[in-house]
């Protein structure tokens, strides 16, 4: 079931809604109001549970007052059988206690009595819509978390073979090496290049596993930034792989700071591998850590291939790449940015670009120094 839109007045495809009134005239009247619905109806708590146990309406719309049961008990108890169940409670009461004890058991809207027609018809739209929104926002949820699982298997699992295969090729590499056979050699020593880039990729996809399951919460530690941007230089694998390219780090006192390390640490890799992956095979990556106004600013420049200012403003999607030489085959997920720039928003902080075909790109990542 889903609602052809989310507004005022918001007609819903085959939405159950049950009216519980001790009332037939009231339940009547809402039966008439809500005739875009398939309305059911009860004239107590026993009897409205059996209909919902019955089928599991979209809506339950109940009366406070009535025989045996009330309406709050009826809340708890559909609460209880389903939590994302949406409620509205018609009242004839303005009690402050009767209100807090429905929103305490989970009441999503109240309707006073007599009861208004626009107002009825408004009140069910919305909390329709309400529980709709949540019901896609869980389904969402649900399929990151079965995509992480996924990633993580596949990772786990391409690692075995993985690993055999660069073993083979070792010893067959060092087979030719004692025999002198140059060409097996070279082709051997491409393969096995190969094989480290794609342990490279299934570790990738594992880190991207553990993001997607790590969820938005903030586990918060004391951190020295410019402790945490040395070791990511030492381990970044692009900046070995340009010996030609030269670094310069130009740190300057910061105060510790309260940060999730484990995400700051995973944007800051991928500034730092960006800025080496697209830098000409000489050349120079410059990064600098200062404190400004409150705010921790950490710039990384290169001076190599740039971006276009048209790819500048998409690098921050998921799966984009950019590609200078229109090979379609850059390397990596594209994936990179996108949770780098979620991570320092996380932190309620800024991650921004800025690049010119040919003369570089500078990244700055702006963080409270709270």
């Amino acid at each position: 079931m889903r609602l052809a839109s989310a507004g005022p007045g918001a007609s819903a495809v085959n939405a159950a809604v049950l009216v519980v009134d001790d009332e037939k005239i009231i339940r009547d009247f809402c039966t008439r109001a809500l005739g875009e619905y398939r309305v059911a109806q009860a004239g107590n708590c026993h009897e409205a549970l059996k209909a919902y146990e019955k089928e599991r309406h979209d809506l339950v719309l109940a009366d406070v007052m009535m025989p045996g049961e009330d309406g709050i008990d009826l809340l708890r108890r559909i609460k209880e059988i389903d939590p994302t169940a949406a409620v509205i409670i018609m009242t004839g009461f303005t009690h402050k206690e009767v209100l807090l004890k429905a929103l305490r058991e989970g009441a999503d809207d109240f309707i006073s009595k007599p009861l208004n027609l626009l107002q009825l018809r408004t009140a069910v739209a919305k909390a329709l819509g309400r529980k709709y929104l949540k019901e896609e926002l869980a389904n969402l949820k649900q399929l990151d978390r079965l995509k992480s699982h996924f990633l993580s298997l596949i990772s786990h699992k391409l690692r075995t073979p993985i690993t055999a295969i660069s073993l083979f090729l070792q010893n067959i590499q060092r087979s030719a090496r004692e025999n002198s056979d140059e060409w097996l050699c070279r082709n051997v020593t491409l393969a096995h290049e190969e094989t480290v880039y794609l342990d490279r990729m299934v570790n990738d996809l594992l880190i991207f596993s553990q993001v997607m399951e790590g969820g938005r919460g903030l586990d918060l530690e004391a951190c020295d930034l410019n402790l945490l941007i040395s070791e990511v230089l030492q381990c970044s694998r692009e900046a070995q792989g340009k010996p030609g390219v030269e670094t310069e780090f130009n740190e300057s006192p910061l105060p510790d700071m309260q940060l999730d390390r484990t995400k700051i640490v995973f944007a800051l890799q991928q500034i730092v591998e960006n800025a080496y992956k697209f830098s000409y095979d000489t050349g120079r990556v410059v990064i600098s850590a200062a404190e400004n106004d409150g705010s921790i600013t950490i710039t990384v420049s290169d001076s190599g291939i740039g971006i276009p200012r048209e790819a500048s403003e998409k690098v921050f999607e998921k799966f984009y790449q950019v590609d200078p030489d229109c090979t379609g085959q850059v390397r990596g997920f594209g994936l990179g940015l996108f949770y780098a720039r979620e991570f320092v928003r996380q932190h309620d902080g800024t991650l921004t670009i800025a690049s010119e075909p040919g003369r570089g790109t500078t990244v700055t990542m702006m963080l409270p120094a709270r």
